[in-house]
């Protein structure tokens, strides 16, 4: 009978310790302004990214810290930064956050599948050629979908993407995707863009070693259709002028009806229009034509891989329908 009241107290005074753990742990709440907070380096912002009010968010930031007994914010009335412990726990944070935001996805994925929010991160020489051809068919199919686009470079969507700020991104390879799932879509080939009167106009297929290096105009640097033109079609950094650079296609197309050179453009654009209104021609290149790979990418820990590998067999099929649309145009 001792025995037993001895055990009996023992395994109450574990559960009275585990509960007292457990009132230790932060809330998400807290760890959610914690790290606004980090990303706005502002109370004001964070709290209005929290839908919070300022004073709510300041309330919830001193009760982690103490709860913990540590310090993570250092104020001013200047500047607001991070201790090291700080960047630290904001970090765990995210990890925190994204798996939580994962059960959530997981229950609600398991209901409809392409459904509710999802946050997708485009290229900007994808977005706008794409994107009009292939949304209002798949909004008409999965109306119940809430599709929140961000468009911008693809380092900048990836880290994202790792952040857990967006879902799912539209991307063009190659470019290191180790730690992604990835699906490709299929090719998108380059094309010579000349203008009318230029020489080239009238060739069928020019072959790559007869580009002439010093009239190619290529975007500027930090853009992934630069270094997939001259990976694609084997160009050497030097091959191209280097006094002229486009931070867009239009603009691009602009330098080019400009009589200021030639540029490779991804037939995507050149069929959704890019070239309208200009005087330019577009021409295919050599027989084994140079292309760069469209790919839909997600974190391989994400709940919602069904989904993404639906999305993505949706975005084949109806990108492969305009295609086929573009082709039959006379």
């Amino acid at each position: 009978m001792r025995l037993y009241k001895s055990i009996k107290f023992v395994i109450v005074d574990s559960v009275i310790d585990r509960i007292d753990q457990l009132r230790t742990l932060p809330t998400l709440r807290q760890l959610r302004y914690l790290v606004a907070i980090a990303e706005y380096k502002h109370f004001g912002r964070a709290a209005e990214a929290c839908f919070a009010t300022q004073s709510t968010l300041s309330a919830g930031l001193q009760e982690l810290e103490n709860l913990l007994d540590v310090k993570l914010v250092e104020r001013s009335k200047r500047r607001v930064m991070l201790t090291p412990l700080g960047e630290e726990m904001v970090a765990r944070a995210r990890v925190v956050l994204r798996g939580a935001e994962d059960i959530a996805e997981l229950a609600h994925a398991s209901k409809e599948p392409l459904s509710g929010s999802l946050r997708l991160g485009v290229i900007p020489t994808i977005g706008p050629y794409l994107l009009p051809r292939v949304l209002p068919p798949l909004r008409k199919r999965y109306p119940d979908l809430r599709l929140y686009l961000r468009e911008d470079l693809t380092a900048r969507l990836l880290d994202a993407l790792g952040d857990g700020e967006i879902d799912v991104a539209l991307i063009a390879l190659p470019f290191p995707t180790d730690e992604l799932e990835v699906r490709e879509l299929g090719d998108d080939p380059f094309l010579l863009v000349c203008s009318s009167d230029d020489p080239l106009a009238t060739a069928k297929a020019m072959e790559l070693e007869h580009l002439p290096d010093e009239r190619l105009l290529l975007l500027d640097e930090g853009h992934c259709l630069r270094e997939h033109a001259m990976t694609a079609c084997r160009l050497e950094p030097s091959r191209h002028r280097d006094d002229f650079r486009a931070t867009s296609l239009p603009t691009l197309v602009q330098m080019v009806a400009n009589r200021l050179g030639i540029t490779l453009l991804p037939r995507m654009a050149v069929d959704a229009g890019l070239l309208a209104g200009t005087d330019l021609i577009a021409r295919p290149l050599a027989k084994t034509t140079p292309a760069r790979r469209i790919a839909l990418v997600w974190r391989k820990t994400t709940p919602r891989s069904v989904e993404f590998n639906l999305l993505a067999d949706l975005l084949d099929r109806l990108a492969r329908t305009a295609k086929a649309g573009s082709d039959q145009r006379p």
